[in-house]
C-alpha cells in the first residue's frame, strides 16, 4: 500500500509540473505577439506579416551551413546597413557574425527608401548562397556611392549570401 501511494503521489507531482510548464509557455508565447502587434510597418511588395520571422543571428546559422547554389524559402528580421542610391533598387541587412545579406526585389516590382539605413526590415522570400562577379560588386559599389579607388579594388568574385524579396515590412514605430 505504501508503494502504490508512493506512486500516486509521484505522478501527481510530474503532471502539475508539466502543466506549470505549459502555462508559463503559452503566457510567453502570447507576450511575443502583443509586442509583434504593437509594432507599426510600412509594407512593400507583397502583404506578408511580421508573424514567424528568423532573427538575423538564427538566419545566420542558416546561411553559414549552405552553400554555392543551396537556396531555403525564409522570412527574417534585420537591421538596414545600405541601401542603392539610385533607385532603392537593391538593400544590404546586417548579420551578427559580421556578414551581410544583399536584398534584390523579385522582379523589380517594388522599391525601398533610399533614406532607412540603421532601420528595421521584414524580409519575406527566397534566401540562397551565390558567387558575384567582379563587374556586379563594381556595379552594386557604385550605386552604393563608393568612391572610385574603392570600387578599384574590387577584383575577385565573392562568396554571397543573397534574398530574393517578395515582400518586405518596414519598421516605422
Amino acid at each position: 500500500m505504501k508503494h502504490i501511494f508512493s506512486i500516486v503521489l509521484v505522478v501527481l507531482v510530474l503532471v502539475s509540473c508539466k502543466e506549470e510548464a505549459k502555462q508559463a509557455e503559452n503566457v510567453t508565447h502570447v507576450e511575443e505577439k502583443a509586442e509583434l502587434q504593437d509594432i507599426a510597418y510600412t509594407s512593400f511588395g507583397k502583404e506578408i506579416t511580421a508573424s514567424d520571422a528568423l532573427p538575423a543571428k538564427r538566419m545566420a546559422v542558416h546561411y553559414e551551413n549552405m552553400t554555392v547554389g543551396d537556396s531555403i524559402d525564409a522570412k527574417m528580421i534585420a537591421k538596414v546597413d545600405e541601401v542603392c542610391q539610385a533607385k532603392g533598387c537593391w538593400m544590404k541587412l546586417d548579420l551578427p557574425n559580421g556578414e551581410q545579406v544583399m536584398v534584390k526585389f523579385k522582379d523589380y516590382g517594388f522599391f525601398m527608401p533610399k533614406d532607412i539605413s540603421g532601420k528595421e526590415v521584414v524580409i519575406n522570400g527566397k534566401a540562397f548562397v551565390n558567387e558575384v562577379p567582379v563587374d556586379e560588386q563594381r556595379h552594386y559599389a557604385e550605386d552604393g556611392g563608393a568612391t572610385p579607388e574603392e570600387i578599384a579594388k574590387i577584383t575577385e568574385p565573392k562568396k554571397t549570401y543573397s534574398f530574393l524579396a517578395d515582400g518586405v515590412l518596414l519598421k516605422t514605430k
